[in-house]
């Protein structure tokens, strides 16, 4: 039986980056011994993806960035371009093998965080922690034992919810024969294509060079389409919209996100906790998770230094919970057009405090003037309309950590929108 301090199950995301702050001992603090436990290889470990995030500044992972851009830009159904600057904040790309390329080399430096490769079984409370039951990927038994285990691994379904709605997407990795690409600006949101009954779709363009991007297709509705719709669409939006002229698509990447006003419980047991998307880090009305992760992580291990109750805090404020949750519900009953939603905000309010507003950072009074800029009877309907509406379960099974595959609908870790 191997016994540690701490224990992170998974090592997506949120497990790498609470492994990475834990390894990363300053002089005088206590150590800690922690086990990080991954799945073998196989569909228990989460595939390759991207996630993008803003940041003031240099940060932490800055090594292991794709590429970094200073502009947005938002398309109208029309074609009208609203481009907005955003410093002081970046707007950062981070491919996840990058990432744990560059976590594993600073893990490995250090003898803090001791690498464990297992499919776990069970997590059950004992006497003064909690124990798990795993088998390693030949199949032996293991059994560990920590006084606390920080959980990152996806929930089997969703919790009960008054509204949810799915963004899903497909994306293609291209290289143009020709440079096409502005590659210091973001398409954030690109509007010029067919609008979904219902629903909300639209293009969005990550360049990494002149000639290369990260070109996806997204929705947001209440399920995924067949794979051959997100090729047909992606085809027209790259050829039609774009015009790229000629292309080569060198990898994919697809996903699906909750987007729930679920209540996500991040505590499974007194000494065991659920981190990341399990534990409600994903935006309710975006799909970002990356930033709160962060926000998470960094509180979890200041309170395990300090000998406190490492109970993971809300990943959003009760007031950004409540106001996705009102957007959500417009959305998902009509009453607002999602194109003109986002396109209204985008061109009314200034670009940094947008973000910042997406990431939970606003004061109060700045949320109140940001709502005076939407369409304020049709949410304070949706508003009204919540206080009664009762939670039911997702009917389907989800799985926030695997690949699209044109099935019924799984999921990824997301961070991007």
């Amino acid at each position: 039986m191997l016994e540690a301090d701490v224990v992170i199950v998974g090592a997506g995301a949120a497990g790498l980056s609470l492994a990475h702050r834990l390894s990363r001992r300053a002089p005088g603090e206590p150590r800690l011994s922690v086990i990080l436990v991954d799945a073998p290889p196989g569909p228990l470990r989460p595939p390759s993806r991207t996630w993008c995030f803003w940041e003031r500044g240099p940060g932490p992972y800055d090594a292991a960035l794709s590429a970094v851009w200073r502009r947005l830009r938002v398309r109208t159904p029309e074609g009208r371009i609203l481009q907005r600057d955003i410093a002081p904040l970046t707007y950062k790309m981070l491919r996840s093998d990058d990432f744990e390329d560059l976590v594993s080399r600073e893990l490995a430096r250090g003898d803090e965080v001791r690498r464990l490769e297992a499919a776990v079984e069970t997590v059950d409370g004992v006497a003064g922690g909690a124990e798990l039951l795993a088998r390693s990927g030949e199949g032996s038994p293991l059994t560990v034992r920590a006084r606390w285990v920080f959980d990152s691994r996806p929930l089997g379904s969703l919790p009960a919810a008054r509204t949810t709605l799915l963004q899903h997407f497909h994306g293609w990795f291209v290289r143009t024969r020709r440079p096409v690409f502005d590659s210091g600006t973001v398409e954030f949101m690109d509007f010029r294509v067919p609008q979904p009954p219902g629903g909300l779709a639209f293009g969005y363009v990550l360049p990494t060079d002149s000639d290369r991007a990260l070109v996806e297709y997204t929705e947001f509705s209440g399920a995924v389409l067949p794979r051959a719709t997100y090729d047909t669409a992606l085809r027209r939006y790259s050829e039609d919209v774009l015009g790229l002229g000629g292309f080569e698509v060198v990898a994919t990447e697809s996903g699906v996100i909750p987007m729930t006003d679920a209540r996500f419980d991040r505590r499974s047991g007194p000494s065991v906790f659920r981190i990341g998307t399990a534990g409600g880090a994903t935006r309710p009305s975006t799909g970002y998770t990356f930033s709160a992760i962060q926000r998470q992580t960094r509180a979890i291990a200041a309170a395990l230094r300090a000998g406190r109750n490492p109970a993971p805090p809300p990943a959003h404020s009760a007031r950004s919970r409540a106001m996705d949750a009102v957007l959500l519900r417009a959305l998902d009953s009509g009453r607002v057009d999602g194109a003109a939603f986002f396109t209204r905000l985008f061109s009314r309010v200034p670009a940094e405090r947008l973000l910042r507003f997406l990431d939970g950072g606003t004061r109060l009074h700045e949320d109140l003037a940001l709502g005076l800029r939407t369409p304020v009877l049709p949410m304070l309907r949706s508003a009204v309309e919540l206080s009664w509406l009762p939670r039911g379960w997702a009917e389907e099974p989800f799985s926030a950590e695997q690949p699209f595959s044109g099935g019924p609908f799984p999921d990824r870790d997301p961070g991007r929108p």
